[in-house]
């Protein structure tokens, strides 16, 4: 066997030694630029999930740029953020070391994998030089009124005196201190304007080449809704209600505001304060997702709504499934219509009143067991009774409008986006406070601020602990005044990442615009589906906003998206430590070589499906590597066959495609059936053009094997063959066929012997006479691992012990095994 991990190390420091990877702008090159979702380096470092992302990266790099490309692949890290701050918490480490050593540990293996990448372009986001500008954006942002703050709802512990991301929110208790309550409290918070852009980002969604189900994630996320803003009196006060149903408005029975509403307490009695109170504090999280699945629940807040058409006395309840930002953050219930609203309305004991009548029946609200949420009549709704509900929603609208009780509107899910982390390790927001002059921006002359070492953990915000970073002095009057000690959700760092790549080095500008001009934008970015929503929703205002401020020309950030599928451990379940199936691609690389890790994650099922993880494919895949190898060895150089240079020729032209389409493991077998078909003596050139298919798989095998037939230059930058399709021969195709459906045969009776524990080693073939130059007994050896002999019926030399041969029939040879 072949040390295949000799061959890696070698090629690995060849690549870096003489820059074979390393790019930049060229005006006579088309540009190729290709990017992963940049990771957090964690001090787990690398595992198999990312092993199958980078990989398919790579192939497409390597592809691309065979193919002719100027390529711009490189890497960097996600670095500040949660899990470091939460690591060196635990690990009494400084986030700063913490992260660098995984970087560093990062960096090793990701090379050990053979990536590709222009190195001399890696970025990292808690490094000054990087987060300097996301200090220079957040400005912009504010310079152009896209900044904002204002009070929302946080997990707060207070043990920690501090707030806590939903992460660290442990079934309802902080995660440092598992007996502590965490609680919900209203702070003063920076938000940024995105939804100002609902309408743009909404508008080019069609234009994206992304998988649909992506587009449709992001289309819902904007959430885009016609309605009627409804004004309802509250204790003398018009609060707009957004609803989509106002044919119901004569069914409401009662409001419900976000338990989370920062004027909840305004609408609060005396009588009522304490159940409020009790109530908000067992709301464990302002995660959204957590707000879904828990059970609706609601207390009376005293106060009541005023009907703005009968004028009925309508209750107010608290709930803690109204989101606090969604329009008002109070909603008007219809339980009869809405199931959601039945339930709770059960649950308290609240009037329901029917308002809509299906054509066929009549309903009784004290006997329906469930909300009524189809179409039909209006009944209970005064001079709108009869009207079909359908066209009472514009009927009553105009109504409303005509009263000036309501209008029509437009309501977005999207909502702004906030930037403020009440946490150490993050962007510093460049904000002073002063008391004379109030918010004041650090100017841009003093940018970067820098993220201080010295803070102290668990004694409130990390930052407010280091008092040279926290008091300073105006930048206006020059008087004593204090830092801002939030920093900045780390998805700002990553809204933008991709664009420094072009311009990485630049310490006068965030990026020199030309370069961007010409790398920009994306042209393939890959990565998991789960960041549809959130990371690429806000890639994209940002790139909007940066175009409005005339720092690029282009309007979305990614031309095309591709989500890869997920790796599941080899009993099928995702991996996991705690369940025992973790496969490390380093101890797998080290005992197969990087190539047959390669060969064997793209073997596995199509790179945007999800796959399981297989031993015996592994080995499978460092076989067939070690047969090239050994073939590559013995081959005697000289003509290539009509039929090879037909098969070879094919191949060129479907793996070509294959690969374009991210079809990998499609090209797998194309590429090995086409090295199943060589003979002992091939031509120099048919086998160069076989090392060019298989390279982007394999490339330090194909690289090594390249060299030893005396090529001076790296395949990794020859050009991609091109299929001379004059050569390519249906006849050939045909015979294959032959030969699949005679291995298929043999494979079959193979099996069913060795289930009756029968042992095998031999197969015999008799043929049609004219069909016997058909089949290739070193081909079926290699295919079926039998020692094979193949006979014309006629030979009267013909081992043929069971007088099979009278079964053969044309295009059918007969076949015994012993």
């Amino acid at each position: 066997m072949v040390d295949l991990l000799k061959i890696d190390k070698k090629w690995q420091k060849e690549w870096e030694t003489k820059k074979v990877f390393h790019v930049k702008e060229d005006s006579k090159k088309k540009k190729y630029f290709l990017l992963e979702m940049f990771p957090y380096p964690s001090s787990l470092g690398l595992h198999m999930g990312h092993a199958l992302n980078y990989t398919i990266g790579d192939i497409y790099s390597r592809f691309k740029r065979m193919k002719g490309f100027n390529v711009l692949y490189p890497m960097g890290y996600d670095a500040f953020g949660l899990p470091a701050e939460n690591a060196a918490i635990k690990a009494n480490e400084h986030p700063a070391t913490y992260t660098k050593n995984s970087i560093a540990n990062f960096i090793k293996q990701q090379k050990a994998l053979g990536l590709s990448y222009d190195w001399s372009k890696e970025l990292i986001t808690c490094e000054p030089e990087y987060y300097k500008w996301n200090q220079y954006f957040f400005l912009k942002l504010m310079e152009k009124g896209l900044v904002y703050k204002k009070k929302a709802a946080v997990n707060w512990c207070p043990k920690c005196d501090t707030v806590l991301a939903n992460e660290q929110v442990h079934n309802g208790r902080c995660w440092r201190h598992e007996n502590t309550d965490v609680e919900l409290k209203q702070l003063e918070q920076w938000f940024i304007k995105i939804t100002d852009y609902a309408d743009e980002l909404l508008e080019f969604i069609p234009k994206l080449q992304w998988p649909e189900r992506i587009k449709i994630m992001q289309e819902n996320w904007i959430g885009k809704s016609h309605g009627t803003e409804i004004k309802f009196k509250i204790n003398g006060k018009d609060w707009k209600i957004f609803t989509t149903r106002p044919d119901t408005i004569y069914g409401v029975t009662f409001m419900v505001i976000s338990a989370q509403h920062q004027k909840l307490m305004d609408l609060v009695t005396e009588k009522q304060k304490k159940d409020i109170k009790y109530f908000v504090k067992k709301l464990k999280s302002v995660s959204e997702k957590e707000l879904e699945e828990m059970d609706k629940e609601g207390v009376f807040t005293g106060s009541y709504a005023e009907s703005p058409i009968t004028k009925e006395k309508i209750p107010v309840y608290a709930g803690n499934f109204v989101i606090a930002d969604y329009g008002s953050g109070m909603v008007m219930a219809v339980p009869a219509h809405d199931q959601r609203d039945f339930e709770f309305a059960k649950k308290y004991k609240i009037p329901i009143k029917i308002v809509i009548q299906p054509e066929d029946s009549d309903l009784d609200e004290k006997k329906i067991s469930r909300a009524y949420t189809g179409n039909g009549k209006l009944v209970n709704s005064f001079e709108f009774d009869g009207s079909n509900n359908i066209e009472a929603i514009d009927e009553i609208t105009k109504y409303l409008e005509k009263k000036n009780l309501g209008k029509k509107v437009v309501q977005y899910k999207l909502r702004d986006w906030l930037i403020s982390r009440q946490r150490y390790w993050g962007t510093p927001i460049p904000i002073i406070y002063c008391d004379k002059c109030g918010i004041v921006p650090v100017p841009e002359k003093d940018i970067p601020v820098i993220l201080p070492k010295d803070v102290e953990f668990g004694k409130g915000n990390p930052l407010a602990t280091n008092k040279k970073f926290l008091n300073v002095k105006c930048p206006k009057c020059k008087g004593n005044a204090k830092r801002e000690t939030d920093t900045m959700d780390t998805f700002f760092d990553s809204s933008w990442y991709f664009i420094r790549f072009a311009d990485n080095k630049n310490d006068k500008e965030a990026f020199d615009k030309k370069k961007i001009d010409y790398w920009l934008p994306v042209d393939q970015y890959i990565g998991g589906a789960e960041h549809a929503c959130m990371h690429l929703m806000y890639a994209r205002f940002f790139v909007k906003a940066l175009r409005d401020f005339k720092l690029l020309n282009f309007d979305e950030p990614f031309i095309k998206l591709f989500n890869q599928g997920m790796l599941h451990g080899s009993d099928g379940q995702k991996m996991s430590k705690s369940l025992g199936n973790v496969v490390n691609p380093i101890d797998v690389i080290e005992r197969f070589g990087a190539d047959s890790l390669r060969f064997n994650l793209m073997s596995l099922a199509s790179p945007d499906k999800d796959s399981i993880w297989s031993d015996k494919s592994i080995e499978f895949s460092f076989k067939f590597i070690n047969k090239v190898v050994e073939y590559f060895e013995r081959v005697k150089k000289g003509e290539s066959s009509e039929k090879i240079e037909s098969k070879l020729n094919k191949t060129i032209k479907e793996v070509s495609a294959d690969i374009e389409n991210f079809s990998y493991n499609i090209a797998i077998i194309k590429i090995r059936k086409l090295f199943e078909s060589f003979n002992d003596e091939e031509s120099k050139f048919s086998l160069e053009l076989f090392l060019k298919l298989l390279h982007p798989f394999c490339p330090h095998i194909t690289e090594e094997l390249w060299h030893n037939l005396r090529n001076k230059t790296f395949i990794s930058l020859e050009k991609w063959p091109v299929a001379d399709e004059s050569k390519i021969n249906e006849k050939f195709d045909k015979e294959d066929l032959l030969i699949d459906n005679l291995v298929d045969d043999i494979n079959n009776i193979v099996k069913i012997m060795k289930d009756k524990g029968k042992e095998v080693a031999k197969a015999f073939v008799y043929v049609i006479p004219k069909e016997k130059e058909l089949y290739s007994p070193e081909i079926l050896k290699i295919r079926t691992n039998l020692e094979i002999n193949i006979f014309a019926v006629n030979d009267p030399k013909k081992h043929d012990p069971q007088n099979k041969a009278l079964k053969a029939k044309l295009c059918k040879p007969a076949i015994f095994i012993e």
